[in-house]
C-alpha cells in the first residue's frame, strides 16, 4: 500500500468547474497580453537585447544607493545593479553596449569608479559577459524555435502514443516544417512565424481529429502563455535561465498530462459505458495523489532555490514556481477537458466499439 496524499476513490467534480477555469485561464492570458503591448512590455534580459554583465564582489558590505550612485558616474548608458548573495558583498552590474568600446574599456571604467567611490573597500571582478546586438536577436529567434518544436514533437508523440496515428503526426511535422521555412521567406520576425505556426498546429490537429494531441498542445499554450505574461507583471527580465525554464516547464506538465491520458486509456478499456466526462473525472482523481505528490515536492524544492539560491538563479526559480502552479492545473482543466469540448474523439469510440483486453500478466502501456 502505497502514501497517498488523496484516496484512489475521491469524486472530486474537476470536470464540473472546466468553466471556471476557462474563464481564469483566458484572463490571465489578456492580462499578461495587455501588459506585453500597451504597459510596461516583456523586459528582455542581456542575453536577448545585447549589452555587459559583470559580476563583482566586495570585500566588505556595501549600501545599494552607493553602489548605483558610483555606476551612474561611469557614464554607461542603462547601467543597473543587482545584489546576490546574503551578505552584501555580491553584485551584477549590467548596462547597454556602447558604441566602439571594448570590454577592457568597460572594466576599466567601472573599477575605476569602484575605486574612486569605495576606496578601502576593493572589488573583484569574477566575470565580464559581452553580448553585441547580432548575437542577441540570433539567441531569441533560436529560443523561439526551441519552444516551438518542442511543442510540435510533442504533438506527434501524443498522436502516435494515444492515437496510434503515428503517420498523421509525422505528415503534421513535415507540413509545418515545410511551413515554417516558407513563412520565413516572407521576412516575419522569428517571433510572428512561431505564433503563426503554432495557430496553423492546432488547426491541423482538429482537422485531422488529433484530440489527444490538441489537448496536449493547448495546455502547453496555456502554460508557456500564462506564465510569460505574469512574468512581464512582475518586471522580470526573460533570459536563457527563464527560457530554460520554460522549456523545463513544458516536459514537466506533459508528464503529468501523460499520466492522467495513460489513466484515461486504461479506463476507456475497463469502463467504456460510461460518459466521456465521467471517465475524465475518474481518471483524474484516481491519479490526483501522484498529481499533488509530485507538483508539491517540485514546488518546494523550487522554493528552496529561490529563497536560497541567490540573485543568479532568482529569475530561473521564480519562472518554475509559477510554472509548477500553472501546468497543474493545466493538467487537471485544460489538457483534459479539452477532450470532452471536442466531443467523443474516434479514439474514445473506437474503445467502446472493439473492448480491447489485455492478457493476464501483460498489463502495460501499447
Amino acid at each position: 500500500m502505497g502514501f497517498a496524499f488523496f484516496k484512489h476513490d475521491t469524486k472530486f467534480d474537476f470536470i464540473g468547474k472546466r468553466r471556471f477555469f476557462y474563464a481564469l485561464a483566458v484572463l490571465l492570458c489578456l492580462v499578461g497580453l495587455g501588459n506585453i503591448l500597451f504597459g510596461s512590455g516583456l523586459k528582455m534580459g542581456i542575453d536577448f537585447a545585447g549589452g555587459v554583465i559583470m559580476q563583482v564582489e566586495f570585500q566588505k558590505p556595501v549600501a545599494d544607493e552607493a553602489l548605483k550612485s558610483a555606476m551612474s558616474a561611469t557614464g554607461l548608458p542603462g547601467i543597473s545593479t543587482q545584489r546576490y548573495g546574503n551578505d552584501g558583498r555580491d553584485y551584477l552590474l549590467r548596462c547597454s553596449l556602447p558604441e566602439n568600446v571594448a570590454a577592457a574599456e568597460l572594466r576599466t571604467a567601472a573599477e575605476g569608479a569602484l575605486l574612486k567611490t569605495f576606496p578601502d573597500n576593493p572589488a573583484q571582478f569574477h566575470r565580464l559577459e559581452v553580448v553585441g546586438p547580432k548575437v542577441g536577436s540570433d539567441l531569441a529567434n533560436k529560443a523561439l524555435a526551441a519552444l516551438y518544436y518542442a511543442i510540435l514533437l510533442i504533438a506527434v508523440y501524443i498522436s502516435g502514443r494515444f492515437e496510434q496515428r503515428w503517420m498523421a503526426g509525422a505528415i503534421m511535422a513535415a507540413a509545418l516544417w515545410g511551413g515554417m521555412y516558407l513563412l520565413g521567406l516572407t521576412g516575419l520576425s522569428m517571433g510572428w512565424l512561431v505564433l503563426f505556426a503554432l495557430a496553423i498546429t492546432v488547426v491541423i490537429c482538429f482537422v485531422l481529429k488529433l484530440n489527444f494531441a490538441l489537448g496536449a498542445v493547448v495546455g502547453l499554450m496555456h502554460d508557456v502563455f500564462i506564465t510569460i505574461g505574469l512574468l512581464s507583471l512582475l518586471g522580470v527580465e526573460v533570459d536563457l535561465n527563464v527560457v530554460a525554464a520554460l522549456l523545463t516547464l513544458v516536459g514537466y506538465s506533459l508528464n503529468d498530462t501523460i499520466i492522467v491520458y495513460d489513466r484515461l486509456r486504461e479506463n476507456l478499456r475497463a469502463a467504456p459505458s460510461l460518459s466521456l466526462d465521467a471517465l475524465i473525472n475518474l481518471s483524474v482523481n484516481q491519479t490526483l495523489s501522484r498529481t499533488v505528490l509530485t507538483s508539491g515536492t517540485t514546488f518546494l524544492a523550487t522554493l528552496a532555490l529561490f529563497l536560497f539560491g541567490g540573485g543568479v538563479i532568482h529569475d530561473f526559480a521564480l519562472t518554475m514556481l509559477i510554472g509548477v502552479i500553472v501546468g497543474t492545473a493545466s493538467s487537471i482543466y485544460v489538457s483534459s477537458a479539452i477532450l470532452l469540448a471536442l466531443g467523443d474523439t474516434e479514439f474514445y469510440v473506437g474503445q467502446q466499439q472493439r473492448q480491447v483486453y489485455e492478457k493476464p500478466g501483460e498489463h502495460g502501456i501499447v
